[in-house]
């Protein structure tokens, strides 16, 4: 059993049916669940997904990531002081925005095995307490 992080993005194609991402995206999390990994991300993921449904008033889309992120099959990890000291020590290292420090500080807070991500300029860095960072084009499934 791993816990994998999941950055925003990846739930956006599991949700919103991305012709080049969500059929991988989809087979990555069933493969995850046979296995019994832990899904993790922050609560910033979920701040994030909602914009876009709340923007173009698409209640059923925002009652949906609200269901799943609600029903329990996801751990969502605080930012708190753990992760603030980390984001502190991602920031003065590495050049990334803010919030892709603060989910790189949550998993690392977590204890994450693997960080998957979207972001190319994500994969690879080395973030104490994550043990491996990958783009969704390279994941293991």
């Amino acid at each position: 059993m791993a816990r994998i992080f999941w950055d925003t993005n990846l739930f956006i194609y599991l949700f919103e049916n991305n012709a080049e991402w969500s059929p991988r995206i989809v087979e990555f999390r069933h493969r995850m669940l046979a296995r019994k990994d832990q899904l993790l991300t922050s609560w910033l993921t979920v701040g994030e997904v909602l914009t876009k449904p709340q923007e173009l008033g698409n209640v059923i889309l925002e009652k949906s990531y609200l269901s799943f992120f609600q029903s329990g099959s996801v751990e969502l990890i605080p930012f708190e002081m753990e992760a603030a000291k980390r984001y502190g020590g991602i920031r003065s290292r590495e050049r990334v925005r803010p919030p892709d420090a603060i989910q790189l500080a949550c998993a690392a807070a977590a204890g994450t095995d693997l960080f998957v991500t979207n972001d190319n300029r994500l994969s690879g860095l080395l973030v104490s307490g994550v043990t491996f960072i990958t783009g969704i084009g390279r994941i293991p499934y």
